[in-house]
């Protein structure tokens, strides 16, 4: 019996070896991989001027739109991010086919979004292959986006005034989501050596503090102002639960984007804000244990609401960087919430099987609830954090193999 029982176990031992659970690094290089078997699929369902958002499993389409959309810098972005995991000719070619296509959008100024558009796309083309090209088509952008900045309000606007976004034409709206484009104009200071950029980005950083976040260091997702007095007649959120909801992805705009302002700047007041966002996230009762957010974290139906699974890859990158700046112990709970909310989205729930999807790599987000658009469905800026928080991890642990 004794010996029954010992072989039993040898048994189990060896069997379950060969299923043991991958760590989070083969998680990443696995999935990785599948991102660019992914996009090589979905790169052949779409042609020039054609900018994949979105995609509706239950009528297999694809949603695409033009280069004048929000969203158009992520696809290429998130092809250049590929292409340093490995060079894939097929991908590196769509990319500058993109980008050839991408590129009259520096000229365009009735967007706030330039920074998700350009820097994301040519910013990252700038980094792995300096170019005059992309230098201009940079500078032209910051301008463009600087051509928005209202000086009686601190801030650049964002949408123009209409009715669906609560400003009159006497008025500018204002969201949390600017934060994100500001790196753009700190690129376009650092090359130029023109101020004007930086100063921009810095009024702008501090009147969103002001006047975006509550004293819970949670944020309004817009602030309208008056055009001329500077001061704030709205505080709302469009695309939230309620006006005084945190919705999920714009406290996520938030962090990212005073991570970027520390890095930028150096000022200790960014650090700050940039953690005590973290915190309130990351302390907040309606986080769920696996810390992929609800889709707000007000939604009346917790536990059974939607999460969204693009705040948490902004989420994701952001801590990855902010825990470099913070003080140890704080800097390796920022680490290891990012490490959890990666090893949770990279499963069979998250995580695209190849072929499907519509190509896209990450499932479940949302994007606007209230307006019923891109309700748990993958998006083009949540495989595009994603794939730059998983990056952003492995060189984390090249420098700092202990935080495996």
């Amino acid at each position: 019996m004794k010996k029954y029982n010992l072989l039993m176990i040898v048994f189990v031992f060896f069997a379950t070896a060969g299923f043991r659970e991958q760590n989070l690094e083969e998680k990443i290089n696995a999935t990785l991989q599948t991102a660019i078997r992914q996009y090589a699929f979905l790169s052949k369902q779409v042609s020039v001027g054609k900018y994949p958002k979105t995609y509706f499993a239950n009528t297999n389409k694809l949603e695409t739109s033009d280069s004048g959309w929000w969203c158009s810098g992520f696809y290429p972005g998130t092809l250049l991010y590929l292409d340093e995991v490995k060079s894939v000719p097929a991908l590196k070619k769509e990319a500058l086919n993109v980008l050839e296509d991408l590129k009259k959008e520096q000229f365009n100024t009735t967007t706030h979004d330039l920074g998700f558009m350009m820097y994301c796309s040519f910013g990252n083309a700038q980094r792995l292959k300096p170019s005059k090209e992309y230098e201009a088509i940079l500078m032209n952008s910051a301008k463009s986006l600087s051509s928005r900045f209202n000086p009686k309000i601190g801030c650049i606007k964002s949408w123009d005034s209409a009715p669906w976004n609560h400003a009159s034409k006497e008025e500018s709206p204002v969201i949390i989501d600017n934060m994100m484009n500001l790196e753009l104009l700190f690129w376009a200071t650092k090359h130029s050596g023109d101020s004007t950029y930086y100063k921009i980005a810095i009024q702008h950083a501090d009147k969103t503090m002001v006047n975006h976040f509550r004293k819970d260091y949670s944020s309004y997702h817009e602030v309208v102002y008056n055009n001329e007095t500077g001061k704030v007649t709205k505080q709302i959120t469009n695309q939230g639960a309620a006006d005084d909801s945190s919705w999920a992805r714009g406290q996520a705009w938030g962090l990212y984007g005073y991570v970027v302002m520390y890095r930028e700047t150096k000022d200790p007041k960014y650090l700050k804000q940039a953690e005590n966002i973290a915190n309130y996230l990351l302390n907040h009762p309606n986080l769920p244990a696996d810390k992929i957010p609800y889709w707000d974290f007000s939604a009346r139906d917790i536990p059974d609401a939607l999460r969204d699974s693009s705040a948490a890859s902004v989420m994701a990158s952001a801590l990855l960087e902010l825990g470099k700046y913070a003080d140890a112990m704080e800097g390796i709970h920022y680490w290891n919430t990012a490490k959890t909310i990666l090893s949770n989205v990279l499963t069979p729930e998250y995580i695209a099987t190849e072929g499907t999807n519509g190509g896209f790599l990450l499932k479940h987000g949302v994007g606007n609830m209230p307006n019923k658009t891109e309700i748990d469905t993958p998006l083009t800026y949540g495989d595009y954090y994603l794939v730059e928080a998983m990056m952003r991890y492995k060189t984390l642990i090249k420098t700092n193999p202990e935080l495996r």
